[in-house]
């Protein structure tokens, strides 16, 4: 599961007798915890194809978000990075908003996801008027939350950016019971990836960088991008697709350095990196600055080229780091403190 499934799955262990709703639901893709649940689904769950092509239903999403009934109930918690923001509820009924981020692609990064470099400039020209219909509705309807909290203090940026709001900051859960270090060291130094295969994830750059330091890379995850990258990676380049979290918990044991070539909001993976106390390679924006400790628990590329991060990733694999120490910056992060203090939060909501 990606971050905003393992933070739903802390609130569905806490808030047991809850009621879930999201526009589409994939049977076997969440934790049993949270399909417990047995999630509430819009009309987009109908139509076809719709576990496949549901990111070409996009422009559906507003209406069929608005169209959720949330009239019995006493508090509504949102967990948002698209428009479960946006729901509508009764003026009695408060409504907490927890905020991945505003949405990327119809604010700051269109061009990343519908540029015409990826669609071509007839079906970019189309999206740009979608996208810049989908951020009016973004933004005209940011007042529909009574309360914010972001995922970091680069999000809550955002947030006071794009809807004019101040919004509270709560790390997201990091399972540091899970993810601990073993007694092995790494043998032949390579780095690792751990991402979904979108533009916005820079897994290109990590390519290139490895490349030019000639460490070996290995890549967890999968997504839309998969297929470029494969074409434009050298035989020391391993594309593991989708691995169980044993599997990476061992790869990040494994390896050198786990690497964060793209400017996320907040970013789990390197967090799951430190806590098996293994260093992290990340581009000094976002997220990244609230979760590394530079040359403490990993270093901070100023530049994303690949060449300064082929740098930065040979000064990571030729220090020395503590991973005691990493370790237990990790563990500030733990799934208990995100339920504690969620769970805080929302009681004083009501």
């Amino acid at each position: 599961m990606r971050g905003g499934e393992k933070a739903l799955e802390v609130l569905c262990e806490r808030f047991p007798d809850a009621e879930l709703f999201t526009l589409v639901h994939v049977p076997g893709s969440v934790s049993p915890t949270i399909e417990r649940l047995a999630p509430h689904t819009s009309f987009v769950q109908r139509l076809p194809f719709v576990k496949t092509l549901y990111r070409h239903y996009l422009p559906l999403f507003p209406t069929a978000i608005e169209q959720f009934n949330f009239d019995r109930f006493d508090l509504v918690f949102s967990v948002s990075h698209c428009c479960a923001k946006s729901i509508v509820h009764p003026g009695a009924v408060p409504h907490v908003c927890y905020c991945l981020t505003p949405m990327r692609y119809a604010w700051d990064q269109f061009d990343a996801y519908f540029g015409p470099a990826r669609l071509g400039r007839p079906a970019s020209a189309v999206m740009r008027r979608v996208m810049a219909r989908l951020a009016r509705w973004d933004r005209d309807t940011a007042d529909r939350a009574d309360r914010y909290v972001a995922i970091s203090h680069y999000v809550a940026g955002r947030i006071a950016r794009y809807y004019n709001r101040e919004a509270t900051v709560v790390y997201p859960p990091v399972d540091t019971d899970f993810f601990q270090p073993d007694a092995a060291s790494p043998g032949v130094p390579f780095a690792i990836v751990v991402s979904a295969l979108v533009p916005y994830k820079r897994v290109d750059l990590a390519l290139d960088a490895c490349r030019i330091a000639r460490v070996p890379l290995t890549i967890v995850g999968e997504g839309p991008e998969r297929a470029r990258l494969e074409a434009s990676a050298g035989a020391d380049v391993r594309f593991l697709g989708r691995r169980s979290n044993e599997e990476i918990r061992e790869l990040y044991r494994a390896a050198a350095v786990t690497l964060l070539p793209g400017e996320e909001d907040f970013g789990i993976v390197p967090l799951e990196a430190q806590a098996c106390g293994r260093p992290v390679v990340a581009v000094a924006r976002g997220g990244a600055l609230e979760t590394v400790v530079p040359n403490t628990t990993g270093v901070l590329v100023d530049g994303a080229t690949p060449e300064a991060f082929a740098d930065a990733i040979d000064r990571a694999i030729a220090a020395r780091f503590d991973r005691s120490v990493i370790r237990q910056h990790a563990e500030r992060f733990s799934r208990k403190r995100f339920g504690d203090e969620m769970e805080a939060l929302i009681r004083d909501g009501q």
